[in-house]
């Protein structure tokens, strides 16, 4: 239960694609339901979510930063991603409420919430850090999950930023070097690796599962 001498006493969690089904899944429903042109749906997402996440992307912001802090209404980024968009008709998809359909296919991963409540169970803190695109969360599936929750668009920052992984360190009131963090986008990881946690980089619940069984040498299944 300890690396490089540190005991791991945290676990921070991203929520879309680690505690829910794949964003890819949940955005290959919306694009079918919104005949979506997928192809160009992807050359606009590439560019957008490139140079939100990578490291050496041009400077300066872009509609995803904003949204992320909560810095713009989710209804102005809807328009914006909208009239960047076309579908099969050839026409903008519907503006109002694009985000919501988006993810409506996100579907809780069973197995990652019991890991969740094992580890609290086992004494462990727990923190959400969820970047936020104005996403309506299943709080009621919560129960028991989190000892803290940050919210990108509710605390004005956004990973990777460092700060926003400082916020939550806060709140659970551990040093990095005694978490672990588990997202899906390696960006993520990477930045909080850099301020010293013990990255999990997600793709799927057996792996992280199998990993922090590993790293904490407790079981996290029922």
């Amino acid at each position: 239960m300890s690396t490089d001498g540190a005991v791991l006493k945290g676990v921070l969690i991203d929520w879309g694609g680690v505690l829910t089904t794949s964003m890819a899944d949940s955005i290959a429903e919306w694009i079918e339901a919104d005949r979506i042109d997928s192809g160009h749906y992807r050359d606009v997402m590439r560019e957008l979510i490139l140079h939100a996440y990578e490291a050496g992307a041009a400077p300066g912001e872009n509609p995803i930063h904003a949204l992320e802090r909560g810095e713009v209404p989710a209804a102005e980024f809807e328009r914006n991603l909208a009239a960047r968009l076309r579908t099969l008709d050839g026409v903008p998809p519907e503006a109002d409420g694009l985000l919501t359909r988006m993810f409506a296919g996100f579907r809780p991963v069973e197995e990652m919430h019991d890991m969740l409540r094992l580890a609290r169970a086992a004494g462990l803190a727990t923190c959400l850090v969820s970047n936020s695109w104005a996403n309506d969360y299943p709080r009621d599936l919560w129960d028991g999950l989190f000892d803290a929750i940050v919210i990108s668009g509710e605390v004005g920052m956004r990973k990777p930023e460092p700060r926003i992984f400082e916020h939550a360190l806060g709140m659970v009131a551990l040093p990095a070097e005694r978490c672990v963090f588990i997202d899906d986008i390696k960006a993520n990881i990477e930045a909080a690796e850099a301020l010293g946690f013990v990255g999990i980089h997600h793709s799927d619940a057996s792996a992280t599962i199998a990993e922090m069984e590993r790293l904490f040498s407790l079981p996290f299944r029922p």
